[in-house]
């Protein structure tokens, strides 16, 4: 499968939305580490004609930073496994706003120890904010690892009007 992919500016930095023939396959972080999300071969879309998806994406994230979007409607075809895919449908039905615990996440997929491999799953997903990873925190109530950093969370749950100390 091959994939196409364009760059926006956002208020936490580049963004790389890269999509395949299907949908949404990944939004990454100007400085991601290349091995967590691999998907090849990439070819830059022109400007001129991004792939519908890559359009949509773009508009409903700026919707998103400026308030007006609490939710995305888009096509999405990510690459994982199936623990993967169940951990990532998890973190999409966190309400905007709202934050839930690794455990919570295990519970929630019905694997109520399994909190270190949703951890791990929640670090691997491949569609940062679209599939709220930013949402999920540690036992303690802590801001935990995150792939576009601690700020860049921070950023995002203070965007949905949450601040943790």
């Amino acid at each position: 499968m091959s994939y196409s992919f364009t760059w926006i500016d956002s208020p936490v930095g580049r963004l790389k939305l890269v999509a395949s023939g299907k949908g949404l396959a990944a939004i990454l972080w100007e400085e991601d580490n290349p091995k967590r999300v691999r998907l090849e071969p990439l070819t830059e879309a022109s400007r001129a004609a991004l792939p519908p998806v890559l359009q949509a994406t773009a508009r409903q994230l700026e919707e998103y930073f400026a308030g007006k979007r609490k939710a995305f409607s888009l096509a999405f075809d990510p690459v994982g496994t199936p623990f993967q895919r169940r951990v990532w449908e998890a973190l999409s039905e966190i309400p905007f706003g709202e934050i839930r615990s690794y455990g919570e996440i295990a519970a929630r997929i019905g694997r109520p120890t399994a909190s270190r491999a949703v951890g791990a799953a929640n670090g691997r997903n491949p569609l940062s904010i679209v599939v709220p990873c930013h949402r999920v925190i540690g036992a303690s109530g802590k801001l935990t690892g995150f792939a576009g950093g601690l700020r860049n969370k921070e950023i995002l749950l203070s965007l949905e009007g949450r601040t943790l100390l």
